[in-house]
């Protein structure tokens, strides 16, 4: 059976665990011979370069494609696209604006799936967060983990990751901005470890490890101006920070900007894992590769 993933939950607890173990050990010829399609509707720094790098760690080649070049479902439709695709790669990634691209490729590829990220979920950062987090704060059960600002993509994929392996959710969102009442029982129905609360300070008590994101993703620069106003109160500071537990550690997926998700003195601080965060981008895509060439073997 071709396994895909698109979603962290399409994995269980112990393939996960599984995905984190390839990923740290050394990188194996798995791709000898083998092209990967990259196909990026949205641009990408951490993304592309971790991507393309796993690839050629593992032997293969990786092939980039901009979302204009392929056109998916303007030149021809995904179903087409993926088919003729799955027919040249071992494994098809592909970093899409809406989630329903990749469940089209997946349900008719017979090769690999990977979601570079969607506008619901981003699982190759979950596996590298989770990397960094159990280098650099300890096991993932024995953390309690603050999100800050908005449940976005990262967020959700981020929390489900925490909560598959035994760890504690707090979300300290602005109203409308956090997980709603469905969102917040599908997280618990993982594990009943989840808090949520409009205020920052009580979700960052106690945590052992602060991450937060952007407040303004890609598509959404026309709601710059009113996102900024909800947002504010929301800046992970040193006086966020101090509410965390001691030897807090925290993270940002990156792009980061600081003076407004995150202050300079967080983000370039002693406590921040931003850039060992961002090199195990390349650590979890090598895992994940290897996974699901081997889970479709």
């Amino acid at each position: 059976m071709t396994r895909h993933l698109l979603d962290i939950t399409d994995l269980t607890p112990g393939e996960l665990r599984q995905v984190v173990s390839l990923s740290v050990a050394p990188p194996r010829p798995l791709l000898s011979g083998k092209g990967v399609a990259l196909i990026f509707e949205k641009p990408s720094n951490r993304t592309r370069h971790s991507m393309e790098m796993a690839v050629v760690q593992m032997g293969g080649h990786p092939v980039y494609t901009r979302g204009e070049e392929i056109g998916l479902d303007a030149r021809e439709p995904v179903e087409d696209a993926t088919r003729i695709l799955a027919g040249y790669h071992a494994v098809i990634a592909a970093r899409v604006f809406s989630h329903s691209t990749v469940t089209r490729m997946a349900a008719c590829s017979s090769v690999p799936v990977v979601n570079m990220l969607s506008d619901r979920s981003h699982p190759l950062q979950a596996v590298a967060d989770i990397i960094t987090m159990r280098e650099h704060a300890g096991p993932i059960d024995s953390l309690r983990v603050a999100w800050i600002g908005d449940y976005n993509n990262v967020a959700r994929s981020l929390a489900e990751a925490v909560l598959m392996l035994g760890g504690s959710m707090a979300f300290g969102c602005p109203d409308g901005f956090g997980p709603d009442a469905a969102e917040t029982d599908r997280l618990r129905a993982i594990a009943d470890r989840v808090t949520t609360s409009k205020d920052p300070v009580s979700a960052v008590a106690g945590a052992n490890v602060v991450h937060t994101d952007t407040w303004v993703s890609m598509g959404q620069e026309a709601e710059s101006a009113e996102r900024l106003k909800m947002f504010s109160g929301y800046c992970v500071d040193e006086k966020l920070m101090s509410s965390a537990a001691p030897g807090a550690r925290f993270m940002h997926c990156m792009p980061a900007y600081r003076g407004k998700e995150v202050s300079a003195e967080v983000m370039d601080g002693p406590r921040s894992l931003a850039i060992p965060q961002g090199h195990h981008r390349l650590t979890a895509a090598r895992g994940v590769i290897a996974f699901l060439l081997e889970a479709s073997a």
